[in-house]
């Protein structure tokens, strides 16, 4: 499940990413209101959970943007503003559940779940999302879970797979080492940084001569493209 995360404070948001990832959710976390509206417009999500006090553009100026812009992802609205008042402007903004801080993190996700079960029943049984990615020769279909290259399912381990789905996510764009870490390796302190350069050599090697790059940007991080 895609879940994207707008989360301005720090600790709260790589807590909530790597509990979530924990829990079986691909997590997309920004800290800025204008980012988490880009973010929104460029790639699909099953689900956002959303702070309102955030820099850049407010949360309740994210939600009417997005729903202005026909945008339909389930939003959940994660905030210490907790007032009735407060509530009854997220939700005529385009919220679609309220969540006031502090919140119990099993509560959170069966909330998570709930919204895009709801999602689902409302759009005829189809998802907000797609249900597949294709990128040149290799294509991801969420359903199942399988890898295809060439449409034959790929032999990839669960850390290959969970870098190969943070990559597809953001196709021709680079992400940063850290941010592939924590997808690959989420609530695992314990493992070395350096032990995601393994993982991208041994997904690299897979690859080879597939017409899909896997590619090391110095200072950027790595981007997953498809060859011309």
């Amino acid at each position: 499940m895609q879940l994207l995360l707008v989360e301005d404070d720090t600790t709260m948001r790589t807590t909530l990413q790597r509990s979530l990832a924990r829990r079986g959710f691909q997590v997309t976390a920004v800290s800025d209101g204008l980012v988490a509206l880009a973010e929104m417009s460029a790639r699909a999500h099953d689900a956002v959970v959303l702070d309102l006090t955030l820099p850049g553009l407010d949360g309740l100026d994210v939600l009417r943007q997005a729903r202005t812009r026909g945008l339909r992802t389930p939003v959940l609205v994660l905030t210490a503003r907790g007032t009735v008042g407060d509530r009854v402007r997220g939700l005529n903004a385009g919220a679609d559940d309220y969540l006031p801080k502090p919140f119990d993190l099993d509560e959170l996700e069966a909330r998570i779940r709930a919204l895009v079960r709801r999602s689902v029943d409302l759009h005829d049984g189809q998802p907000a999302s797609p249900a597949q990615i294709t990128l040149g020769a290799l294509r991801y279909d969420k359903d199942s879970g399988v890898f295809y290259l060439n449409e034959e399912p790929m032999e990839v381990t669960p850390r290959e797979q969970a870098l190969l789905r943070a990559l597809l996510q953001h196709p021709g764009r680079a992400l940063s080492k850290e941010r592939l870490y924590e997808a690959v390796f989420p609530g695992q302190p314990d493992v070395q940084y350096e032990a995601i350069e393994v993982v991208v050599y041994r997904l690299r090697k897979k690859l080879a001569d597939t017409g899909v790059s896997l590619m090391t940007l110095r200072g950027l991080g790595y981007l997953l493209k498809a060859d011309q």
